[in-house]
């Protein structure tokens, strides 16, 4: 197996964060008081239970390199999640940047995912 890494985000409630990514099309890979594996495909985020976690002042986030940005992006939307500039959860709609294709998801913990186009 080759070396590799995963994103570690801080979950207020594991229940709360498992059934917002489960609309996403992630699946528990596994789960115990204090750590949950959530997988989607080829993706994988790692979550640590801190249930004192201040979402306001969150600093977490990760980037998903993505084969088709705009198919995982009508997922979000058709999750029931939102464009909107403030609040939890939310989208930022795809935009070409100079070097890459991107847009954003902010989880209900405030966690951000760049969604950046492969």
């Amino acid at each position: 197996m080759s070396d590799w890494q995963t994103p570690n985000l801080p979950s207020r409630d594991f229940d709360v964060t498992e059934a917002f990514m489960a609309r996403l099309g992630f699946t528990r890979g596994y789960r115990s008081d204090g750590w949950m594996i959530l997988r989607r495909g080829t993706l994988q985020i790692e979550y640590f239970h801190h249930p004192d976690f201040d979402p306001e002042n969150s600093g977490y986030g990760t980037c998903l390199r993505l084969d088709d940005l705009d198919a995982f992006y009508r997922v979000c939307l058709a999750a029931g999640i939102t464009e909107k500039s403030v609040g939890a959860p939310r989208l930022h709609p795809p935009r070409q940047e100079p070097e890459v294709r991107r847009a954003a998801l902010i989880d209900p913990d405030f966690s951000l995912f760049h969604l950046i186009q492969n």
